[in-house]
Order: structure tokens, then sequence, then C-alpha cells
């Protein structure tokens, strides 16, 4: 593809989650003209978050939908371009890198991948065909849903017990299931959990399918200890939901096998910089020891003025 100036960005960032919107923001403060692609919500899955927590100088009871659209207007404030829609195809190599968006192709001299990752399925009889049919891998999304009704959460981590914390205010029941028979998540939320009158857990138990017609009304299960199998059934005239927080997966099929990647996740220096010059990645699509907001905002900042010293560079 012939360049074509008038398209042809400084800074080309994929994602538009806390690690996106903060490159963006870094990017447009320095007077790189910044395009950023998103094929959801701006926010990325910490627009569907109950409540932002634990990020420093945070606004109390803020949810994860105002503090995406904050991030959102700072990063429209210093200028940032926007496109919605799925990115097709991308080609990194070269001075010039292309992205496809919805048939359009745009050029970057730099990239910045900030494309994060997707909830983890369990792989079960009945999952996909019940997605959003009574399966969910989102709380705030799907929990008023079952206003009333019994819930059941598979996962051990922070994000199975904060959303089945979350849920408990909309369900008569919650119950958590986990495979091992104690949790990885914070002590002190496994606390709160503890003391909820409407949460109990269901210990080295995993989920082995999924059934109902035309909801889910059905669950098998297996104590992985002992192999004894079980089943778990709604009520007469009701369904319940079947929430999964058993871990992500990072959204990197897009770039073929041109990055290096451990377990999927990209791999990167200090300063978010690839194998393949002028191209960066920033936030949980990177290997990293921990993946937090607060650690993706980072990324992201530090990515868009290493795209800056690349292009001053080159």
């Amino acid at each position: 593809m012939e360049n074509n100036n008038e398209k042809l960005y400084d800074v080309v960032i994929i994602g538009g989650g806390p690690a996106g919107l903060s490159a963006a923001i870094y990017a447009g403060r320095s007077n790189m003209k910044t395009l950023i692609a998103e094929r959801g919500a701006y926010g990325g899955t910490v627009f569907q978050t109950a409540e932002i927590a634990n990020y420093p100088g945070g606004i109390p009871d803020e949810t994860g939908a105002a503090f995406s659209a904050r991030l959102e207007a700072h990063a429209d404030a210093f200028g940032a371009e926007k496109i919605t829609g799925e990115v097709t195809l991308v080609n990194l190599i070269g001075p010039v890198k292309d992205v496809t968006v919805g048939g359009k192709t745009y050029q970057g001299r730099t990239l910045i991948l900030a494309t994060g990752n997707v909830p983890a399925k369990l792989g079960i009889p009945g999952e996909d065909e019940l997605a959003g049919l009574g399966v969910s891998y989102c709380a705030i999304c799907d929990g008023p849903f079952f206003s009333g009704l019994d819930v059941y959460v598979v996962g051990g981590g922070d994000s199975a017990v904060e959303e089945s914390l979350y849920l408990a205010k909309f369900s008569r029941h919650v119950t958590i299931i986990h495979r091992r028979d104690a949790f990885r998540a914070a002590k002190s939320i496994v606390e709160k959990a503890e003391k909820a009158e409407n949460i109990s857990f269901l210990l080295d138990t995993v989920v082995t399918g999924v059934s109902g017609d035309p909801l889910l009304s059905r669950l098998t299960t297996e104590n992985v200890k002992t192999g004894e199998q079980g089943v778990i059934e709604a009520a007469e005239n009701e369904n319940f939901g079947l929430f999964i927080f058993t871990g992500l997966r990072p959204q990197t099929e897009i770039f073929g096998n041109a990055l290096d990647t451990e377990n999927g996740y990209i791999v990167t220096d200090e300063k978010m910089a690839t194998n393949i010059p002028g191209v960066f990645a920033a936030g949980d699509v990177r290997k990293k020891s921990l993946r937090q907001i607060v650690t993706a905002t980072a990324d992201g900042a530090i990515a868009a003025l290493e795209a800056e010293k690349y292009l001053i560079r080159d």
C-alpha cells in the first residue's frame, strides 16, 4: 500500500482499554498524530467492572464505566482520533505499519498493541449454546437479569470473589464453585464473601456441563478429589445464572507469529518494545507479573513516550 500522508499517523494504537487510552493521552500531549482503534466500548474489560477500588487517587465508589469515560475524555482532550471496529489485518513489518479496520487501512509509523485479554471459557458441553442465556462472563452486564434468582460463580481468584459480592446484591443466593480447597483471591476479599449471608462455597468441584431450554437450568459437577458426580437443577419454573471467572486469554491471534510471545502474551523489554522495530505493547496483553489498571496505564505512558523517541531516532 502506498503511503498517504493524510492518513499516516505517528502512532496507531490497537485497543482502547486503560493501556491504550493512557498511550493516546501521552502521545497526544507530545503532539503526535494519534489514532486509536477499539472494537467495543472504550475502557475494555474495565468498562464492565462494578467498582474501581484500588486505583491510586481514585474516586470512591466509582464504576468501571465512569472511570473509562474519564479516560476516554482525557484522550479526546489531547486530540487522539478514534475509530470503532474490528481490526481484521495488521502488517507489523517495515517503516510504515498497516492496520485494517472495517475494510479501511490506516498507516502508522509506530504501533502500540494494547489489545488486552478476554475471559477464558470452561470448554464444557452447552457453554457456547447457553452463552447469553444464563452463561455469562460479566457480572455487571448480566447480574441484574438474575434478581431474586440463584447464581453460581466459577473461579477462585480476585475477580470471581469480587464479582460474587456484586452479584449477591441482586441474587437470592450465590454459590462460588472452585476446583481447589482454598482461594487464590486476597484474604480480605474472601473474608467479605464468608461474612455475606447469601454466599456459600462449593470447593474441590468443577462444572462439567450446562443445559436448559431455552435458559440455563441445570449444571453437572464433579468432585476433583472423590470423582463424585453431582447435578444442580433450578427450582420449578425458574432458571439460574452461571458466571465464569477462571482466567483470561491474551488477544494476540491477529498478529500471527511475527511477535515473540510466551504463553500467548507479548514479550517486551522495560521500554515496552517488542522484537519488531517500531512496535510496542502495553497492558494486559504483555508478559508481566501484575495485571492491574495502574500497571496498564503506566505501560501505555511508557509505550507512547518510547514511540516518540523511536520516531526521533528513525
